[in-house]
């Protein structure tokens, strides 16, 4: 490929990232996978002998990464708080994905007590792939077990907690660590100064960004923390993608996209690529349709060293962990 080809290329994809709408949308990957630049799809037993988790596994995003994740040959755990739905998911995959090695495992990642159980618990002495899906957009403030804002226990404190658990498993071969972000972080600000959303008038959607925005920010500390251990650490957005959870928490957003929302594998395409891409991305933190993304789009969203290390402080004490 000519070095002119390539320049062009990506000029049509980041206009259409910077623009949000048209890459965002079902269009992202229809124009994308036409484009040189789009990188190889993982051979078909690129994780063949893997071990991989992912949360929040029994609809949407979730199950097309399980499901994902299972047909490049991956050993995938389905980490889920109803075990009773979990195995009629993992029926339903085996039944499109015959002889998938499937393993439904309990745990509610926004309760704190909950996934130290599941750390004690959990049948993992190697763990290859780590994906932190499980969402939630509460339609009011609503707090978790331990007393923390939903959305921040659930996307923040539960992830952080579970890997830092899993730790000895992930470490040594390659392991890869995945959060599915949302783009929505990017019209909203790390807000280190209130991350229990105690300030302000609480709106679901902003509470949801906040967070998102929070898993985002602190990848570059995480990444310090667990890089040490040969651990790839990164953070993925679907774009929009027509999931049971968009159609209940934004009924007006889903009915006015729907023609133009992408289906849940397209939706999870990344993070089943960059799970079996060899050798696991190093540079980037912030990933969508296969490629590094900026981690903000306006000057109002910026943070500051001191931001992030007071973000991470919180977390640190919210979870009883160390420097």
């Amino acid at each position: 490929m000519s070095d002119l080809a390539r320049t062009l290329a990506r000029g049509v994809d980041t206009l259409m990232d910077r623009t949000v709408a048209p890459g965002f949308t079902v269009l992202g990957p229809a124009v994308r996978r036409r484009l040189p630049t789009w990188p190889a799809d993982p051979l078909p037993a690129a994780l063949d002998g893997k071990v991989a988790a992912v949360t929040g596994s029994t609809s949407g995003l979730g199950l097309a990464t399980a499901e994902g994740l299972a047909r490049l040959g991956a050993e995938v755990h389905l980490v889920v708080r109803d075990v009773e739905k979990g195995e009629r998911v993992r029926a339903e995959i085996l039944g499109r994905v015959p002889g998938a090695e499937l393993v439904v495992d309990r745990c509610d990642v926004a309760d704190l007590d909950d996934v130290r159980r599941f750390g004690k618990e959990v049948d993992l002495d190697r763990l290859d792939v780590l994906v932190h899906n499980a969402g939630s957009m509460p339609p009011e403030r609503t707090e978790s077990a331990q007393g923390h804002e939903m959305t921040m226990a659930l996307h923040v404190l539960g992830p952080v907690l579970m890997t830092e658990l899993l730790r000895p498993a992930l470490t040594g071969h390659d392991a890869r660590v995945i959060f599915v972000t949302s783009g929505g972080m990017y019209g909203q600000a790390l807000r280190a100064d209130d991350p229990e959303y105690l300030k302000g008038e609480y709106t679901p959607t902003t509470a949801y960004a906040r967070s998102k925005r929070a898993q985002v920010e602190l990848l570059t500390v995480l990444s310090e923390r667990w890089g040490s251990d040969g651990i790839f650490v990164g953070a993925m957005h679907p774009g929009w993608a027509d999931t049971p959870g968009v159609m209940t928490s934004l009924p007006t957003f889903h009915q006015l996209t729907k023609p133009l929302l992408r289906d849940a594998e397209g939706g999870a395409d990344t993070t089943v690529w960059l799970s079996a891409v060899t050798p696991a991305p190093q540079a980037a933190l912030l990933w969508h349709d296969r490629r590094d993304r900026p981690t903000h789009l306006t000057r109002r969203t910026r943070t500051g060293e001191a931001e992030r290390r007071q973000a991470w402080a919180w977390v640190r004490d919210a979870l009883g962990i160390e420097a």
